[in-house]
């Protein structure tokens, strides 16, 4: 990299003059590109951006050019895709779409269904239409033939298409112990000797609401809706409180340790029950709020400022204090 600025300025002019480009002189020499245009005068630059537009006229003058675009246009205005023309001519898409007009572009809606059309002009129509007559459905053929099945629909004549309400659909898989065919007679044969509505629909491969579509509300064994008589309202009944556990210690004694300042899980464990059986036996006023129940349990230590001062002048460190008292460092740090 050049250290000197006026003899990179020369060196940059030199080789700008000389037909490289901005972006050239800036790796050539270790530097940006905006380095490069500062040291380029503004006319320089604006006469050479003429003279390369001028070279892209000229080239498009050329023999050459002229038969690469109209074998571009040829071959686009036939159906091929823009990645098929570049690839037949051993080009860029992007050489492709320079060479053609915004007018004569496809947009992508035309683009897609000419490529549908393309593909499904290569279907064997015969074969589609000799294995549709066999029983084979159209979602088939066209998870077969790797096309959509509206696609199969437009190679079948409108005489042999089937319909689907009237005539079943042959299957391909053979049906499982539980796919029978539902017939109404037998279903309300069986249903009046005795059978329940959910085992014939597991016989049948069918839901309940099938099999009650099937027989007659005479026969049905269960209550129609609109035949359900209304239940009269029954009064509410106060509620009665339950039965009170025995517990081993007695209510007594249970609040007089809790007073002494055991707390509840201990006594809890103690009885062999839950802390909440213990509060519902201890008053709600004699019940210790949280803040107190965490002070009982955990009593902080009782040293002073003063002890903290002397341990620290002995030189121990925080964490050893904090070993030592039971305490935090924040702690400590702070009551000193």
């Amino acid at each position: 990299m050049v250290r000197d600025v006026k003899v990179l300025s020369v060196l940059i002019r030199r080789r700008y003059r000389e037909g490289a480009s901005i972006a050239v002189v800036a790796r050539e020499l270790g530097v940006s590109k905006t380095t490069v245009q500062r040291h380029v005068p503004v006319q320089e630059r604006r006469d050479a951006a003429a003279a390369a537009r001028q070279r892209h006229r000229n080239r498009a003058q050329t023999p050459y050019e002229q038969a690469l675009r109209t074998q571009v246009m040829r071959l686009y205005g036939s159906g091929m895709p823009q990645q098929r023309v570049a690839a037949t001519l051993g080009i860029s898409v992007e050489a492709v779409v320079a060479r053609l007009e915004p007018s004569q572009r496809r947009s992508k809606q035309e683009a897609a269904r000419l490529a549908v059309e393309q593909q499904g002009g290569l279907l064997p129509q015969e074969e589609v239409v000799a294995r549709y007559v066999q029983g084979a459905t159209m979602a088939e053929l066209g998870r077969l033939y790797g096309v959509h099945p509206t696609t199969i629909r437009r190679r079948i004549p409108d005489d042999l298409v089937r319909s689907r309400s009237r005539t079943p659909q042959p299957r391909s898989w053979p049906r499982t112990q539980y796919q029978r065919t539902l017939v109404d007679e037998e279903v309300r044969r069986r249903y009046a000797a005795g059978e329940s509505a959910y085992a014939l629909a597991r016989e049948f491969g069918v839901s309940t609401h099938t099999i009650r579509a099937r027989i007659p509300n005479a026969d049905w064994r269960a209550r129609l809706p609109e035949e359900a008589p209304v239940s009269p309202s029954r009064p509410a009944r106060p509620k009665t409180g339950g039965v009170r556990m025995v517990l081993v210690l007695s209510d007594e004694e249970i609040l007089a340790r809790y007073r002494a300042g055991q707390s509840a899980t201990a006594i809890g464990r103690a009885a062999g029950v839950d802390c909440r059986t213990i509060l519902r036996r201890i008053p709600e006023d004699e019940r210790r709020s949280h803040l107190q129940a965490q002070r009982l349990n955990r009593p902080a230590p009782d040293i002073d400022a003063g002890t903290i001062r002397a341990l620290r002048a002995r030189g121990l460190s925080w964490e050893a204090i904090a070993a030592e008292t039971g305490l935090s460092a924040k702690t400590l740090r702070a009551r000193a």
